[in-house]
């Protein structure tokens, strides 16, 4: 930490230095401190300039921080020092303020900012709210409605909405340093009082009448369950009602029970693992990288679309091969759509549209591919098609290129064996949509080189998805897993409930779709397919019987307006189906089963501990590197409700190891042992009294 205390004439200069993005540790709020104590000591200086080096302003809190007291000065006591200066003190923006960052510079009696510079309060999407005045202040300069938006959503916003919100005084064009000074003399020049955020008063007469509680019926409907989204309107609320002292604290007993909350501490959990994610057993930080100039993908179906798309939205060029004309014709008008689509809600000008599109190069020959640098297949889940596929890539690739299989289930040593450089060979499993789902199983064959990994890895974050390493077993980590939910769901539907009931179950839990929704979303004909080259007994085929017959019966799910639902063409909202209630009594009986009601808790108990039971064999086995990578894989895959911080978090967290184990116990003891046993790892942790973090 090199912050310091300059003079340029008659302004002082409090400069932060905190590499990499100036949290806000200790030694930085003592600085803050100490600035002004300078800055008012100095009878030269007239205005101080609160600046930070490096590529941004205070990025927020110092993460190294987090779960631990507090030392003196609390950021709010800093903050209180720097307005309480006799002399104005202007902040000057750049890169991101956010958080903490931007707290501090609504404590400052002026901003000025870079037209790049962004300014947020993104503590909600950690389970928190501002805690060092945020909550009290922004209503006071931005406005009851835009503040609340803004600190509910988390999201930052550009120096541009900031000014029209008179958040900041003045956008420098220009270098920053020269333009802040100009400022200062501004306000030298002007003699004006100090404006001071608490001695704003808020007009609430603008205010809609019942703002706060249309504001709470929206959240309820659109953030359910979540505890720190409600208890910042109640403050900001507050801070329409109370002296701003009062504000304050009624804002920091908030703060502090969002802190406390177990969504809270979800929240964090899942911060750090998306983190922890990035590190690759086995492959160094320093491992050399392979440059991905131009990426080639093999089919431009739904899937093949939307991968393409990632790397086209990151201006990165893609050669999309189909193997016939019409097919090729639907996949691009597809994607061209798509992105028109995103136009006509102003997210994307007409200049974007077209020059993502002028990225990508439609092509039915595979010699097309041979320079790129980087090959996707998207095609049918059959492995003889895709030893069909690597051995053609195998002789046109060019040496160095990777070659990517998007395979939900197949092994990839199995498709490597094909090709003369298995070392290049890497599965890259996106999800449905693939332009949408944040999620990338990075998988690892035996011989992937650890430089594919790194350069997959890296090329993840490239196109902002999250990317999680794993091993290489049947399904990978999310969908092995998801067989033994879907397992669960399917007995649950076969045992007396209906589609309709598990779903709904599963949604209350806090998922966005229960298992028959999104099964009927991504395709019958899919599962029905990979089940093809799945050896006889390897599986439970009572559960999925009905699926496979709905699949016989051409009920592929929304694409055929059938699957375990009915859908009107055009609609994809599901409805009960008479047919399918009919099938689901016809197979339980050939199974021997008999019907019964089972509750909602039952439902969700059995689906949430089947992959939890079966989380644990998959860090057993090695296949993922961490509890908390399979956290992530179910939170950005498929949708687990962070605030319950992934499968494995919620399991030891909420709750508790040993009540879980007793309850996965009491499952296995009624169901066939080939399909459902107790696994080792989690007997073990148990009885060692031992969590996931002990895992090493």
């Amino acid at each position: 930490m090199g912050s310091s205390f300059d003079k340029h004439g008659n302004i002082g200069i409090i400069r932060i230095d905190n590499p990499p993005v100036n949290a806000i540790s200790v030694d930085v709020r003592l600085a803050l401190v100490e600035g002004i104590r300078q800055l008012n000591a100095d009878p030269t200086l007239q205005a101080g300039i609160l600046l930070c080096a490096g590529r941004t302003f205070m990025a927020g809190a110092d993460i190294t921080e987090f779960g631990k007291p507090m030392a003196s000065p609390i950021l709010p006591e800093a903050i209180a020092v720097i307005e309480a200066s006799a002399k104005p003190v202007i902040a000057a923006l750049h890169g991101t303020a956010l958080g903490g960052g931007f707290e501090t510079a609504l404590g400052c009696h002026y901003r000025v900012a870079v037209s790049t510079a962004k300014v947020g309060l993104p503590e909600v999407k950690l389970g928190l709210l501002p805690g060092a005045g945020g909550t009290q202040r922004l209503p006071r300069i931005a406005g009851v409605p835009a503040a609340l938006e803004v600190i509910l959503s988390g999201d930052p916003m550009s120096a541009k909405r900031a000014a029209s919100l008179g958040v900041i005084d003045h956008v420098v064009e220009g270098d920053l340093l020269e333009g802040a000074i100009a400022f200062a003399q501004q306000v030298i020049a002007a003699g004006a009082k100090i404006p001071k955020m608490s001695e704003r008063t808020i007009d609430t007469a603008a205010l809609p009448p019942g703002f706060f509680a249309t504001a709470r019926a929206a959240l309820l409907k659109d953030k359910r369950n979540l505890f720190a989204h409600q208890k910042i309107v109640d403050v900001v609320e507050l801070a329409t009602q109370v002296p701003f002292a009062e504000g304050l604290v009624g804002e920091r007993a908030a703060f502090m029970a969002c802190r406390d909350h177990p969504q809270s501490l979800a929240l964090r959990h899942v911060f750090f693992a998306e983190r922890a994610a990035n590190k690759i057993v086995g492959v160094a930080d320093t491992t050399a990288r392979r440059e991905v100039n131009r990426v080639g993908i093999l089919g431009a179906g739904t899937m093949g679309g939307g991968i393409a798309m990632n790397f086209l939205n990151a201006g990165i060029p893609v050669t999309l091969l189909e193997v016939k004309q019409d097919a090729l014709e639907r996949g691009v008008g597809v994607i061209r759509r798509n992105y028109e689509a995103t136009a006509s809600k102003g997210k994307l000008t007409t200049e974007q549209v077209e020059q993502r599109m002028g990225l990508l190069q439609p092509t039915l020959e595979f010699t097309d591919l041979a320079q790129a640098d980087l090959i996707i297949e998207a095609v049918f889940e059959t492995m003889a098609v895709k030893k069909e596929v690597f051995t053609k890539l195998d002789a046109v690739a060019k040496p160095g290129a990777i070659l990517a299989t998007n395979t939900s289930y197949l092994s990839i040593d199995e498709i490597a064996a094909v090709t003369a450089r298995p070392q290049d060979v890497v599965g890259t499993h996106f999800f449905s949509p693939a332009n949408v789902m944040k999620l990338l199983e990075i998988v690892r064959g035996a011989a992937t080189a650890p430089e594919v990994l790194a350069t997959v890895t890296a090329l993840a974050r490239r196109i902002s998805k999250v990317g999680v390493v794993c091993g290489n077993a049947y399904g990978f980590i999310g969908n092995r897993m998801l067989g033994a939910y879907a397992y669960q769901a399917n007995l649950c539907a076969l045992e007396g409930a209906s589609p309709e009931q598990v779903d709904a179950a599963i949604r209350r839990f806090g998922l966005p779709m229960g298992p028959f929704q999104m099964w009927d979303l991504a395709g019958l004909d899919i599962g029905y397919r990979s089940r093809q080259d799945r050896a006889p007994g390897s599986y439970d085929e009572r559960a999925t019987r009905t699926a496979d017959r709905l699949a016989q019966a051409g009920r592929f799910g929304q694409k055929t307006q059938a699957g375990f639902y009915d859908y009107v063409p055009g609609d994809r909202t599901p409805r009960p189906s008479a047919m399918v209630a009919a099938l689901l009594e016809q197979v339980s009986q050939e199974c021997g089963i008999e019907r019964r009601v089972l509750s909602d808790e039952t439902i969700v108990e059995r689906c949430m501990l089947a992959l939890v039971n079966e989380g644990c064999e998959v860090l057993g086995e090695g296949i993922a590197a961490r509890a908390s990578d399979i956290d992530i894989v179910y939170l950005y895959g498929y949708g687990f409700p962070a605030y319950r911080g992934g499968p494995m978090f919620w399991a030891e967290h909420a709750l508790g190891l040993p009540v879980a184990l007793e309850k996965i116990r009491a499952h296995a003891a009624a169901a066939d042992p080939r399909w459902l046993k107790v696994s080792p790892l989690l007997e073990e942790l148990v009885a060692g009294g031992k969590g996931f973090k002990d895992l090493r």
